[in-house]
């Protein structure tokens, strides 16, 4: 499993560590309206799928927004952003922030996303911070697990991989 610490204290990531290669695992999230969303339903995308603890922090904040930014930059990538947060807070903060090119999904109700790519923690039961790109035909072509959950992830490495993907 991936080494990660939250504010410098080691975590414990539940679920199986998604590698470079491996088939990526399908999932069901919520959308803000309740809907279920599954990777299936970006079938022939690129997914960029950027994992948040909380949308309402600050590098989570950040996060969100920069890859809202670069959406637009894609031809045939969708990019993603998955938290723990309860699905109406996530529209809210999508609503204030003007985040339109990404989707924000709560993986709240069963943590289906966070046990299946390793990104469950334990003593919080949120999600580590982290970044998966998929291809088209569903495998995984980049991770990072953020070693410290509180720093940012390799926004260049994570876009240029998107960018390959296509």
């Amino acid at each position: 499993m991936a080494n990660v610490t939250f504010k410098q204290n080691p975590v414990t990531l539940l679920g199986s560590e998604v590698k470079v290669g491996d088939s990526a695992p399908n999932f069901t999230v919520l959308s803000n309206d309740l809907t279920e969303i599954t990777l299936d339903d970006y079938e022939g995308k690129v997914k960029l799928i950027s994992v948040v603890p909380s949308i309402d922090t600050g590098v989570c904040s950040e996060q969100t927004k920069r890859f809202n930014d670069e959406a637009n930059e894609f031809a045939n990538a969708h990019v993603l952003t998955i938290s723990m947060d309860l699905p109406f807070a996530q529209k809210r903060w999508g609503a204030e922030n003007s985040v339109e090119n990404l989707d924000l999904l709560s993986d709240h109700k069963k943590a289906d996303f966070g046990e299946k790519y390793g990104a469950l923690m334990q003593e919080f039961r949120l999600l580590a911070r982290a970044i998966f790109v998929v291809d088209s035909s569903n495998t995984v072509t980049y991770v990072e697990y953020v070693k410290e959950g509180t720093n940012h992830p390799d926004y260049e490495k994570a876009l240029d991989a998107a960018k390959i993907a296509e």
